[in-house]
């Protein structure tokens, strides 16, 4: 009966295995993989973004990007709201939060769509980070710039 209530012992190793993840890397990742979700369609090409993003932004190998990634995807599936990573990603340097929103304006602008929820995350994100629409705009003109040279 104990066991149904407090849960079982070994509970308590997967929540150390977690606090073995960076938080602001966690954090980024699962708003990434948001980000990428926001459509509802969740595509390769947007976790290969997500991929490359984390590898350059945290200096990580292939394997240990497609480790984070899962995590953030398991940390995204489980959350009930965006804040408690936003608060993790606010502390960044204001270059690189806005870095991050062009990362994330990268994901949202590659399938070639305006999604208005995609839209709305990204302010959200950028409201929660303390980045003004002003620099959002600016980092969604140079992704798109950038895309459409590709």
């Amino acid at each position: 009966m104990f066991e149904k209530l407090f849960g079982k012992k070994d509970a308590k190793p997967k929540a150390a295995a977690e606090e073995e993840t960076d938080p602001l890397q966690l954090a980024v990742a699962a708003l990434l993989v948001e980000a990428a979700c926001a459509d509802e369609k969740y595509e390769d090409r947007e976790k290969t973004i997500i991929d490359k993003s984390l590898a350059a932004k945290f200096g990580l190998q292939n394997e240990q990007v497609a480790a984070l990634r899962a995590k953030g995807e398991a940390a995204q599936a489980g959350a009930l709201d965006i804040q408690r990573f936003t608060r993790i990603a606010k502390e960044m340097e204001q270059a690189e939060k806005i870095a991050f929103i062009e990362q994330l304006w990268e994901i949202v602008l590659s399938d070639g769509e305006r999604d208005p929820f995609e839209d709305t995350l990204i302010r959200r994100i950028c409201g929660l980070i303390y980045v003004d629409d002003r620099d959002s705009g600016a980092a969604r003109a140079r992704i798109a710039a950038k895309l459409s040279q590709n």
